[in-house]
């Protein structure tokens, strides 16, 4: 049409418009655009399969709305043997979606909130799995702890191994005091970290007194979303997906996903939250005029707990049991359960740091505590409870099993005690290398052949001679004194 303005002949217009002439005097007799000639379609090109039976569909909608189109069709399929088949659920998903948008019942509607500046941190757990990162080259199975601010999108993140409440007071912490400010309120969801269930009552669930006191700490109010509504976290929510998606990228720039350790991973981390952060400048500007200056001290990373130490030269944790010095059988342990290890004091002295343990009914025991008493007791060692977390690798399994096909069973497990005990008494890698020494050859691992591999021997007495003790030099500094009152 536009060319037909310039010179009004119809084949030249048609020729520079790429259409053929017939298609362009159509257009031009209809006087419409090809967008305008298009009439919406309000017929069928086939019959509905489902109409027969639509009644009893709708009936069965209304009654229950959740319902989806193949619990039905596979209904239809027991009444009607035959009539339908599994290729023409997509049909029936159309027609039950078109059902629902103009009779169904209502759907729940949300209003977008509009954020004051400084009036609250979100903070929300994420996988971090998804972006596979590698410690020293093993894999990290990790969390995220994610902090937002809602009003400008500032944003912090630290790794963590569990939502607990160890783990968030690590993750906040370390938000705040990189922002230098902190917030009116703290915003999280109903996790077990920050909140617990009422006595009596099946949904309404009240602050734990540890999470309360730390945010007294930093004068925030604590604030939760409802109970299953994690949309009302929508803000940390939304940007996890976003938080990821631009670690994956930086990951792919980077062309590793090995960390030498976890603190360079953070330290990446947070480096790819300051990238971000940059762009958000001019609202966090408004939020750090209204926010309050931060205490001058972080609070302690840990819940502490006290523990009874059986019999057994075990505690109990959360659960979980662990092994401790026998020494302190029948004594009362204080043990700070941080989120990724646990510390054991007695008398204000630590006396043990292990690896905190995960889930419940799981066990950590440390041969070297318990060693002693067993090459004391060998038949205590076929049933032992934890006789597995006796195996400290797969070479001491298999050396095991060697003398349990060469030897009786009290002889194989006596030889098998005294080698741990050659391990914890001299070098577990030592005797490691002689048992995998042993194997090579085919030779019985017995505790005399890995004392001969390790040729362990009785220290000696270093020969030294006997130091000469010269008073002389006294003298000499009591007369020059003399000399100098005189």
């Amino acid at each position: 049409m536009e060319e037909m303005t310039k010179h009004g002949q119809v084949g030249v217009a048609a020729m520079r418009s790429g259409m053929d002439r017939k298609t362009a005097r159509r257009y031009l007799a209809e006087g419409k655009l090809p967008s305008e000639t298009k009439a919406e379609r309000t017929w069928r090109t086939r019959p509905d399969p489902f109409d027969a039976d639509w009644p009893g569909i709708e009936k069965m909608l209304k009654s229950a709305p959740d319902l989806q189109a193949k619990t039905i069709l596979e209904s239809l399929q027991g009444a009607h043997p035959g009539r339908y088949q599994d290729g023409q659920v997509r049909t029936l998903q159309r027609r039950i979606k078109q059902w629902r948008a103009s009779e169904g019942p209502p759907k729940e509607v949300f209003f977008p909130q509009e954020h004051r500046p400084g009036e609250a941190m979100q903070t929300d757990f994420t996988s971090g799995n998804r972006l596979r990162i590698t410690i020293a080259g093993e894999p990290f199975d990790h969390l995220l702890c994610h902090s937002v601010l809602p009003y400008s999108n500032w944003e912090s993140a630290t790794s963590c191994s569990s939502e607990s409440m160890p783990a968030l007071k690590r993750g906040v912490q370390t938000s705040l005091f990189r922002l230098g400010r902190a917030p009116e309120h703290h915003q999280t969801d109903h996790s077990t970290a920050t909140t617990h269930r009422e006595l009596g009552t099946s949904k309404k669930r009240r602050f734990n007194d540890d999470y309360m006191a730390f945010c007294q700490h930093f004068a925030m109010k604590p604030r939760t979303t409802g109970v299953g509504k994690k949309e009302q976290n929508g803000d940390a929510e939304s940007l996890h997906r976003v938080f990821k998606n631009r670690l994956e990228q930086r990951l792919l720039l980077r062309g590793s996903r090995d960390f030498p350790t976890v603190e360079a991973y953070e330290a990446w981390l947070w480096d790819d939250c300051q990238r971000a952060n940059r762009g958000r400048s001019a609202r966090l500007a408004d939020e750090m005029k209204v926010m309050r200056p931060l205490p001058a001290w972080r609070l302690a990373e840990y819940s502490e707990l006290e523990a009874s130490v059986t019999s057994a030269s075990t505690i109990r944790v959360k659960k979980n049991t662990y092994s401790v010095p026998s020494r302190l059988i029948g004594e009362k342990v204080k043990v700070r359960l941080f989120d990724t290890r646990i510390e054991v004091f007695y008398g204000g002295v630590r006396q043990l740091s292990a690896d905190r343990l995960r889930g419940e009914a799981n066990h950590r025991i440390n041969y070297r505590h318990v060693i002693m008493w067993l090459v004391r007791k060998p038949g205590a060692f076929e049933r032992y409870k934890y006789r597995e977390d006796l195996f400290p690798s797969l070479v001491f399994r298999r050396a095991y099993d060697r003398l349990k096909e060469a030897l009786r069973d009290r002889d194989a497990d006596l030889n098998y005690l005294r080698i741990l005990q050659l391990a914890a008494t001299t070098s577990e890698a030592g005797v490691l290398l002689a048992l995998s020494q042993c194997a090579s050859k085919d030779e019985l691992p017995t505790i005399e052949a890995i004392k001969g591999l390790m040729q362990v021997d009785a220290p000696e007495v270093p020969d030294m001679p006997e130091i000469e003790i010269d008073l002389g030099c006294f003298d000499q500094l009591l007369d020059e004194r003399e000399e100098k009152i005189g």
